[in-house]
């Protein structure tokens, strides 16, 4: 039971702190406030999307329902795996990845699953309510994913020599993105960056799986 302990504390932590993050953003912030926490570099700017991570769309009322039922079906998938890493004695810093990588999908499946039956719609004049008694802004699995981390790190204007977007404005990094979204990402990345050390004690296990008590 030791081997399931962290990775689903972790799930857990995440699943709440995104959650908690989310609502208090519903419950206290019109579309399109925004805090600045550190000046025009890291700003807190309350917006929603219909898609995936990062604002990305996926449009149409069959289009949203497809991707909840996706993201249902592959964050089972991500589970499964999980389980079945920890099972088979995976490297640990694999298993807390993939962790991070199921609490981020399955903190924005919570969103897109239950938010459009739990919240009224969101305006840019005021603050959501839970629960109104007219009911949701939508049914079930067609709910709005919530974001709000705004980081344009830098900003310009492309010179007028730069093909395609002479002069227009540039920003990065411009997506706006959740807790849910961060947890995923950092995931992803350091399951590439460490793949290799990873996935070599496993190739050593299966090719020399008796390597301890021979050396003994």
């Amino acid at each position: 039971m030791k081997a399931y302990t962290k990775p689903f504390v972790a799930i857990f932590l995440i699943l709440l702190a995104d959650q908690a993050l989310k609502f208090w953003i519903k419950l206290n912030m019109s579309l399109g406030q925004e805090y600045k926490i550190f000046g025009n570099w890291a700003i807190i700017h309350f917006t929603e999307n219909n898609g995936m991570a990062f604002g990305i769309e996926f449009g149409g009322e069959a289009g949203k329902l497809a991707l909840s039922l996706f993201r249902i079906v592959a964050v089972c998938g991500i589970g499964y795996g999980l389980v079945h890493l920890i099972k088979k004695k995976y490297h640990r810093g694999l298993i807390m990845n993939l962790a991070l990588i199921f609490a981020g999908a399955l903190g924005n499946i919570i969103d897109s699953t239950f938010y459009g039956v739990i919240f009224n719609e969101s305006s840019y004049y005021e603050p959501s309510v839970l629960f109104p008694p007219e009911g949701g802004y939508s049914s079930l699995f067609h709910g709005k994913v919530v974001d709000m981390f705004y980081i344009p790190i830098l900003q310009g204007i492309y010179p007028q020599w730069f093909p395609f977007w002479a002069g227009e404005e540039f920003i990065f990094f411009r997506p706006v993105f959740n807790l849910a979204d961060s947890a995923i990402s950092i995931g992803v990345i350091l399951i590439l960056i460490y793949q290799k050390r990873y996935f070599k004690e496993e190739k050593e296990e299966e090719f020399f799986p008796h390597s301890e008590s021979i050396e003994e």
